[in-house]
């Protein structure tokens, strides 16, 4: 931007940062690995794909080119077999062992979905996140006051307790008392304990919708938000199907639909069990599901399963359920991606049995309002 003392002032066009043609391609592998769950080849199959209909690259950088440029980057790696020899060679002779995605990728993959579905809150500020008493706590309210003894000298405002020395003392005979000194005041962080529970049952891929690749993003950016933005809360997740099980953060570019029934029971009793162990007195359960609860694991170690309408055995346990964590303190929120009135219904009496809440939502917007749902849940947690 320009000043004209005739014209006033004159923008010039704004233009974006040129990209290299490897950030170029990044973009897109980034965006690919994390619809094929981790899988390098595949990815590089699509990218080819992509390159042939529109012209991704030319004669001076090819996929070849880039494919060295993410092993020298430190994005991917060459798995060797058991044997320490490189595997045989690919289709399209570029030769090398399995190509597998390094920690380095996995930690931009979350830091990208973060940016994708967060982002605004880089515009906001520093988010609200924390008690309403002030005190000796550890975050800054911006606000001042006069020292006490006891106050930790690090919250000693230098600047303001300056100001006030030459107030109280004059520049000619400048000295700095106790009675000048400025604090500024702290509030405590309060902790929370997330599950995040995930459906990774079959449906979650059926009728022409992935739903899989949304979910997986919005774990990845919930994860990235909280280990970075509120390093004293924990996140924990965990996937359901016929069973449930843990995963670690790392492992979630890698998540795949399986060939399973929608076991909630399972999957709530483990959630309920990972709170049990955390010392934090609020937590909460976040549920991801677009299914109807369709099995239980009977005490024999059976399945039980119907996947037809609503199973009243089924939905009875996931009530008790529901009811078991509303005994606990433990609020469970329900994302539904689902609209089928006969399953609305459902969520609606399982939200009432836990006095949690329900979102009846598409993919859209998923991760903004489990965000929201998030700050919210914590701040009347805090302050009931």
């Amino acid at each position: 931007m320009a000043m004209d003392r005739r014209k006033g002032f004159r923008f010039t066009t704004y233009e974006a940062p040129e990209q290299t043609p490897f950030e170029k391609l990044f973009e897109i592998f980034q965006e690919l690995i994390t619809h094929t769950s981790g899988d390098v080849e595949e990815a590089l199959d699509w990218l080819r794909e992509l390159d042939k209909e529109y012209e991704l690259t030319d004669d001076d950088y090819t996929i070849d080119d880039f494919i060295e440029d993410l092993k020298a980057k430190g994005f991917i790696r060459e798995e060797f077999d058991t044997d320490g020899q490189q595997g045989d060679e690919g289709e399209d002779g570029d030769g090398g062992g399995n190509l597998s995605i390094t920690a380095k990728l996995e930690r931009m993959l979350r830091q990208r979905a973060l940016d994708q579905i967060f982002g605004k809150l880089k515009r906001s500020g520093a988010g609200n996140h924390k008690t309403g008493k002030s005190g000796r706590g550890d975050e800054h309210t911006g606000e001042f006051r006069e020292y006490r003894f006891g106050d930790a000298l690090e919250h000693i405002s230098m600047t303001e307790s300056l100001k006030n020395a030459q107030i109280n003392h004059g520049i000619g005979n400048f000295s700095l008392s106790e009675e000048d000194l400025v604090v500024e005041d702290t509030q405590y962080k309060a902790q929370m304990s997330t599950v995040l529970m995930i459906d990774i049952s079959h449906s979650m891929i059926l009728y022409g919708e992935d739903r899989i690749t949304p979910a997986k993003k919005v774990a990845m950016a919930l994860a990235e938000l909280i280990t970075t933005r509120y390093p004293k809360d924990t996140l924990d997740i965990l996937v359901f199907g016929n069973d449930a099980w843990p995963i670690p953060i790392k492992d979630l570019p890698y998540l795949k639909v399986g060939p399973y029934h929608t076991n909630t029971v399972a999957g709530l009793q483990l959630a309920m069990d990972m709170l049990r162990r955390k010392r934090n007195t609020n937590k909460q359960i976040f549920m991801i599901t677009d299914g109807k609860p369709s099995c239980l694991r009977l005490p024999n170690g059976d399945y039980y399963k119907n996947s037809v309408g609503l199973d009243d055995y089924i939905v009875e346990k996931c009530y008790g359920m529901a009811q078991q964590a509303r005994k606990l303190h433990i609020p469970i929120t329900t994302f539904m991606i689902a609209q089928d009135p006969y399953l609305m219904q459902f969520v609606r009496e399982f939200t009432q049995a836990n006095r949690g809440k329900a979102f009846y939502t598409g993919l859209k917007g998923l991760g903004e309002m489990i965000f929201e749902d998030y700050e919210q849940n914590r701040r009347k947690r805090i302050k009931g």
